[in-house]
């Protein structure tokens, strides 16, 4: 049995093997589409754990502040120091936006944090060169993803900046790099207005005649001063003391507070289960598509190799030859081109997937079930043409 597949494949072998080979193009897109699962997945894990928050406290009834907006004011965290089982509580922004680079603009998230070290919350958890940020204006940690080096000067809104550390694996739900800047200056660059909208935004104060009473002196100077000042977060921060339960204080947040609380597993859920589960359902229609073009494609395959042998099969039956044999020889080359295809589907994956702008987290545990299903696939591609190959008439050998 095993001859019988192993000559007809050697006879046609140039064939067969670039048949593979592009087979193998589409699987490894295939497998390639499950890694981009996995990295968003991956990516929205190594945002919480970076973090190095136990809790996420945000705006009420908001899902903040990854996957909403969220508002809070800045002297928030006060309180929230106060609660038990708290030790830190930082206040953080986020913005996406195009930070300029020379004359190139890189999309990054932008975090706020307030100045200090490795474990604080907010701030990366490790460097791969410079320092963390201090207590000076105007400095950026950037994860080398962004493609920055020390000493570059970027600008954020209407500042510049300095590149002073780098940092790796520190990038949003959506796979871009961080950028992390002193909070007073993140605050400004989100949540003040341009320089032209202030100045029409006094106009219009000083023009409000309800402003202008005298019965209360400096008002209208106290409004306008106002204006070029922001008090607003996105999030506060929170580490707990060993022993207490975060469920526990996030509920005595929330009574107290009356502010939304999130636990690790809470945000969690709300990243994978929320936020990139759209993108998740688009990636499992494409892997179906996939899946069903390529058992497609072997069936095709199969059927054409087992069509242009009708003589040779003929033969086999004229001499006696069981259909079970025959069905063998043809179901092992169904298998032989999906083994094939899938070796090279999973050396080209491996090969393309650091020039992804995404993340391609390749997991074993998808490749062995990949393989699976390429052999199944491959077994289920192979009934079209065992059905056709035993219906051929023994009288075909001697036929025209």
């Amino acid at each position: 049995m095993i001859s019988l597949a192993g000559r007809d494949i050697l006879h046609g072998w140039g064939r067969f093997l670039l048949t593979g080979v592009g087979l193998g193009l589409l699987i490894g897109v295939t497998l390639s589409m499950a890694g981009i699962y996995r990295g968003m997945v991956d990516d929205a894990n190594a945002l919480i754990d970076n973090s190095g928050a136990d809790l996420w406290v945000v705006q009420q009834g908001t899902l903040g502040p990854y996957a909403e907006p969220s508002t809070l004011y800045d002297d928030s965290y006060r309180s929230i120091l106060g609660m038990a089982g708290v030790v830190r509580a930082a206040n953080v922004t986020y913005l996406t936006m195009q930070v300029r680079h020379g004359s190139s603009d890189v999309r990054a998230m932008v975090v706020g944090v307030v100045p200090g070290g490795a474990g604080e919350p907010g701030h990366p958890t490790f460097l791969v060169a410079g320092r963390h940020l201090s207590g000076s204006h105007y400095e950026a940690v950037a994860d080398v993803k962004a493609g920055f080096t020390l000493g570059d000067t970027i600008t954020i809104r209407r500042h510049r900046f300095t590149i002073v550390g780098l940092t790796r694996r520190m990038v949003s739900s959506g796979g871009d790099p961080m950028i992390f800047i002193p909070l007073k200056e993140a605050q400004e660059a989100q949540f003040l207005k341009d320089n032209d909208m202030l100045l029409q935004q006094r106009r219009r104060t000083a023009q409000n005649p309800s402003l202008n009473r005298p019965n209360v002196p400096g008002l209208l100077d106290a409004i306008i001063a106002s204006q070029t000042v922001n008090h607003n977060v996105n999030a506060v921060l929170v580490q707990l003391k060993p022993g207490y339960a975060p469920d526990a204080v996030a509920a005595e947040i929330q009574r107290w507070q009356r502010l939304q609380v999130y636990t690790r597993q809470e945000m969690r859920t709300i990243l994978v289960d929320k936020l990139i589960a759209t993108s998740a359902k688009q990636i499992g229609m494409f892997l179906v598509i996939l899946a069903i073009v390529s058992a497609a494609i072997i069936a095709f395959i199969i059927y054409t190799m087992t069509m242009a042998k009708i003589r040779e099969i003929a033969v086999l039956k004229l001499i006696g030859t069981r259909n079970r044999v025959i069905a063998s020889m043809i179901l092992q080359q169904a298998i032989g081109l999906g083994a094939i295809g899938f070796v090279v589907g999973k050396i080209v994956a491996t090969l393309w997937s650091p020039f992804f702008p995404r993340y391609v987290l390749l997991e074993p545990g998808d490749a062995i079930r990949g393989f699976i299903i390429v052999m199944v696939i491959s077994l289920l591609a192979s009934t079209l043409a065992i059905a056709a190959a035993l219906k051929i008439d023994p009288a075909e050998a001697i036929g025209g």
